[in-house]
């Protein structure tokens, strides 16, 4: 079982922490995205799972033994990078025989290991082709190839799709899935892609300034962020924020005023651990999808600055009186116009509360709801 387990695991670079202490754990056949700003000390988490650099203090486990201090070779990893570092002089099949060739693995294994590693990422007709005869997204698999035949107990993936295209990105998330569901190894990948940690991963690790901030399904940390930072982080585009005020407290929940809205009291399920009072200054999270947007009656008055329309989507960009910037979900087939203003409606029960620290106080129903019938 190619469990990694972390252990308050700490990195310092002389007097600068890096990694402050991280608590985490990868179970056999998970695929697990690293994601957050950059600078978050992602990359160099990854680097110390592989051994490419040094633990200051802490524990690495990896299928149950203690890697801490063990040599990158001996540790059953694999790393794919950013950049190909495929050798140009070499062909395919001698790129991803290198490291077994150097490790004098048997003719007859490095052949058949090639043969099929070739077979699961669809490039057996390019196995003769040097990389200046390549496009990107071939020489990315060229290099995935390079570490599916070392048959890794984990592979390592340090934002290996950056320098491809948008089309190109799309293709090999899905390709990058279909190889983890076919092999059903452990997949670690780092990214400060939203979007493709959202798409890949079965759990997600949040990560800024060298803490774990959320770990997660997708789905709770998009339904469920445990503070202001993951509701920003994760989705696109993100959540909208408004600065509100809590006028009462009754049966669990919260009733908030927005000065944006003032027709309309925002009723807000809170999680049962929180204590708050009326009066106290708080922040509305709303993503764009949860406007209503239907003109007239009661909600938020928006004037439209710009518009993009996506063809089967369309988002509009605007500010409120109080000059809060907004960003509502609208029909693409007759969305709003720049200059437009329109009244958005509050969907209530997706409304995210959050303190003055950026802790969240809500529990929304509305999320509830989405997250069983994903269940």
């Amino acid at each position: 079982m190619a469990d990694v387990v972390l252990r308050d695991v700490r990195k310092s670079f002389g007097s600068a922490d890096v990694i402050k202490g991280v608590d985490l754990e990868a179970r056999h056949g998970e695929f697990v995205v690293f994601v957050g700003p950059s600078g978050c000390g992602k990359s160099t988490l990854l680097r110390m799972i592989c051994g490419l650099e040094k633990i200051t203090s802490g524990q690495l486990l990896i299928s149950d033994e203690n890697m801490s201090e063990v040599e990158a070779s001996d540790r059953g990893t694999a790393m794919v990078f950013q950049s190909y570092a495929l050798y140009p002089h070499m062909t395919v099949r001698d790129n991803m025989s290198f490291g077994l060739r150097m490790a004098k693995t048997p003719q007859t294994v490095v052949e058949e290991r090639v043969r099929r590693a070739a077979e699961i990422l669809q490039i057996t007709h390019l196995l003769d082709r040097k990389p200046k005869d390549m496009s990107g997204g071939q020489r990315q698999r060229v290099a995935i190839g390079r570490a599916i035949v070392r048959e890794p107990k984990v592979f390592l993936f340090d934002e290996p799709l950056s320098n491809l295209d948008a089309e190109l990105r799309v293709q090999m998330r899905v390709e990058l899935s279909k190889l983890h569901n076919e092999i059903g190894a452990t997949m670690i990948y780092v990214t400060h892609d939203q979007v493709e940690a959202m798409t890949m991963a079965d759990k997600i690790v949040v990560l800024r300034d060298g803490l774990v901030e959320q770990i997660g399904s997708p789905l709770d940390l998009y339904t469920s962020p445990d503070n202001r930072f993951v509701a920003g982080f994760i989705g696109s585009p993100q959540m909208n924020f408004l600065k509100g005020q809590i006028v009462e407290v009754a049966q669990g929940a919260a009733r908030v005023s927005v000065p944006d809205a003032p027709d309309h009291l925002l009723g807000i399920p809170l999680r049962a651990d929180v204590s708050v009072a009326a009066g106290q200054q708080v922040t509305v999270g709303i993503r764009p999808e949860h406007f209503l947007g239907t003109p007239g009656g009661p909600g938020l008055e928006v004037s439209i600055d710009v518009v993009e329309n996506l063809g089967g989507i369309a988002y509009a960009y605007g500010r409120t009186v109080a000059s809060q910037d907004v960003i509502l979900k609208a029909e693409s087939e007759t969305p709003p116009q720049s200059g437009m203003s329109v009244t958005a409606s509050i969907k209530d029960e997706y409304c995210h509360l959050f303190d003055g620290n950026g802790q969240t106080l809500s529990m929304p129903a509305g999320a509830l709801r989405t997250r069983e019938a994903a269940a």
